[in-house]
């Protein structure tokens, strides 16, 4: 332990177990576990590990920070970030050394391997969120988590049989949906925020193709404008699905669609040359696109 505190290298954590020994807490279940740090060994001050299961955090008040990607978040109460196996984070205690006020659930890909959750669980986004797009609770979806978070825990300390697996999955489903319930409220309440990010979303794309970036560097993609946002793509793609109805693909489609009609329409240019103009890397591209979401091709608009 002493050593661990001391190593500033990447500390690849692939099973709860390792995660418990690192704190000196017990393993009650290898594929699931609640964790309360008020009950945890002192551990590390400053520690950059990956994991190698899923993890969500609630935590109270700002004894620690988080590093995640380009982005560090200073906790404030009530708030929930998650991680995905293969994410690398950066964990630092802030001022005195003490427990942080902090509670998790981690469960490993194993446990929900062949299961309903198993198959969905790309659906729940926000695993892929930085940690800047934090969740902020409520004092009563604070307790609707720990109430989950406790029922968790009660069936961990039960005996393992045949019923532990379905019992556990149902309830860590259930946390999850909550946190997506508790994401779609958050989306909501910050709609004034959202509506300027979604109007900068859309002068960057004209302005992406109005000067010939799309002609040197190709169709644009959803990660470029999240980047210009300062967003992860995943929440950004969320972002304007809910402000808007539809995906930022497709807001780009139909960008590049009524752009296209334009250009069509003017006889200076050659479909090639639209084409090129557009960021399609070859015209049949361009053709296949165009007649896809207009219903003709090119030629046949223009001669309409």
């Amino acid at each position: 332990m002493a050593n661990l505190k001391r190593v500033p290298r990447t500390l690849y954590l692939d099973t709860i177990d390792s995660y418990h020994r690192l704190y000196g807490m017990e393993t009650l279940n290898p594929l699931a576990s609640v964790v309360d740090f008020k009950n945890a060994d002192s551990g590390p001050d400053h520690l950059r590990f990956r994991y190698g299961f899923y993890a969500l955090w609630l935590k109270h008040g700002a004894q620690c920070a988080i590093r995640y990607g380009r982005n560090r978040y200073d906790y404030q109460d009530g708030t929930v970030v998650s991680f995905a196996p293969g994410q690398v984070v950066e964990v630092e205690l802030m001022g005195e050394k003490i427990n942080p006020d902090t509670m998790g659930l981690l469960f490993h890909p194993d446990l929900i391997q062949g299961t309903t959750l198993g198959r969905h669980i790309a659906d729940y986004h926000f695993f892929d969120y930085d940690s800047i797009e934090s969740l902020h609770l409520s004092v009563r979806e604070q307790q609707m988590f720990t109430d989950t978070l406790q029922s968790i825990r009660a069936e961990l300390e039960m005996p393992i049989d045949k019923h532990s697996q379905t019992i556990l999955v149902d309830r860590i489903k259930l946390i999850l949906d909550y946190c997506q319930r508790f994401y779609d409220r958050q989306f909501i309440t910050r709609h004034n925020i959202n509506s300027d990010i979604l109007s900068a979303f859309e002068q960057n794309i004209r302005a992406y193709f109005e000067s010939g970036e799309a002609l040197r560097s190709g169709i644009p993609t959803v990660a470029h404008f999240a980047d210009k946002a300062a967003l992860s793509p995943n929440y950004f793609g969320d972002l304007i699905k809910r402000e808007t109805g539809q995906t930022p693909n497709q807001y780009i489609q139909q960008y590049i669609v009524a752009i296209s009609k334009q250009l069509v329409l003017d006889n200076r240019y050659s479909i090639n040359q639209i084409s090129d103009r557009l960021g399609f890397q070859y015209p049949q591209h361009f053709t296949r696109f165009f007649k896809r979401h207009v219903g003709m091709s090119p030629t046949e608009y223009r001669m309409a």
